[in-house]
């Protein structure tokens, strides 16, 4: 895949990851039954390595590959969290918001 494609997919991916991440727990509050499932995220998060892993392998930018890993760092940590200790930490927000801040960036740099 091109990397613009990729960065298509990544932004995509990272927007509906952190839309998931700021309503769901807007959805807890209001009685309907539903519950965090912790699987839905590392969905996510799998979507996001395989991209982050294919766009930077052959990237010169260290510090754009840096926000890349660093981002996706951050949403592993708050999912592993999640998982161990049923904690949502704010993490994940933080990395959402850097895996589509890289993937911007990333796109803007390449020529069309």
């Amino acid at each position: 895949m091109k990397s613009k494609i990729l960065d298509a997919v990544g932004i995509s991916a990272a927007v509906l990851c952190l839309i998931h991440c700021i309503v769901f727990p807007l959805l807890l509050i209001v009685p309907l039954g539903i519950s965090h499932n912790p699987y839905i995220d590392l969905a996510f998060l799998f979507i996001g390595a395989v991209v982050v892993y294919r766009i930077t392998k052959k990237m010169e930018n260290r510090w754009l590959k840096f926000l890349f890993w660093i981002s996706l760092s951050l949403i592993f940590i708050s999912i592993l969290t999640d998982f161990l200790f049923e904690v949502h930490l704010p993490l994940i927000y933080i990395g959402a918001a850097g895996l589509i801040t890289g993937h911007i960036i990333n796109f803007k740099n390449h020529k069309h």
